[in-house]
């Protein structure tokens, strides 16, 4: 198991790609604190991962507030005694054009994508640079993994504060890389493609043109699942990544080296 007795925070975690990684994470012997707003999604989660043989709790927390950040940290050392990984997924979308789009629209998706990213990360550092290295790990003190997108690279022309959020997100990976790689922590970020969640078919599969466009720009020709990202996030929070800090992997379907449509 690559992640066997690793403690993990998964935030976003009830449904889609977090509920994925929740699982996955599980099935290599991490220890998971699942967490969102959605306490009904989350403690079902918990339940699933538990009768897989797993373990995991549920703690509810708004990413965008620093004492629910605080919280969901203590909380995973309260369960398990430290941790290892903390993967910022917690992550909201908001369809406008630009002239219509209202300010609190936009300072709504940017408190959870990006400010929500940042508080979670800074206490769970704080608590990885606290405890003792992780046994037989050569000094690695912790993993912090970002979920961004695709669209940090490319642009949806009614997704203004998505696109922006993700974006500043793949900045902070690279800060956030840069400033703790002599600690022992390695910060890296995922940029899924167009992914079958529920966010995406609330978002952008309006429709059967829409989906077709979705499909005509992804040359694999068919949607991600969450599972795909979810293995990646394993990859990334495990030993097998350990050269990497402060790189976004992308796995997208090949969208990013497509520049038109066949």
């Amino acid at each position: 198991m690559r992640l066997n007795q690793r403690v993990a925070i998964i935030t976003g975690a009830a449904q889609g790609i977090g509920a994925a990684c929740a699982q996955a994470f599980a099935a290599e012997g991490a220890r998971v604190v699942v967490s969102d707003v959605n306490e009904v999604g989350g403690t079902a989660l918990v339940r699933e991962i538990a009768a897989a043989g797993g373990t995991a709790v549920f703690c509810r927390a708004d990413v965008g507030e620093r004492r629910d950040a605080e919280r969901l940290v203590a909380h995973a050392v309260e369960h398990f005694g430290r941790l290892d990984v903390l993967v910022n997924n917690a992550g909201i979308v908001h369809a406008a054009e630009f002239v219509d789009l209202a300010e609190e629209d936009f300072d709504r998706v940017l408190r959870v994508n990006l400010k929500g990213s940042f508080l979670c990360a800074q206490s769970a550092v704080r608590q990885m640079l606290a405890q003792p290295p992780r046994a037989g790990s050569e000094g690695s003190r912790g993993v912090v993994i970002n979920m961004s997108s695709v669209n940090a690279v490319l642009a949806i022309a009614n997704q203004v504060p998505y696109t922006v959020s993700k974006g500043a997100l793949n900045q902070l990976t690279k800060v956030m890389a840069i400033g703790l790689a002599d600690k022992g922590i390695r910060v890296v970020g995922i940029g899924p493609g167009s992914i079958a969640t529920e966010l995406l078919k609330t978002a952008v599969l309006t429709s059967e043109a829409a989906a077709n466009r979705i499909l005509s720009r992804t040359p694999m020709g068919r949607l991600g699942e969450p599972a795909e990202i979810a293995r990646v996030a394993v990859f990334l929070a495990s030993d097998d990544a350990s050269y990497l800090t402060g790189t976004t992997l992308y796995p997208d379907g090949g969208r990013l080296a497509l520049n038109y449509l066949m």
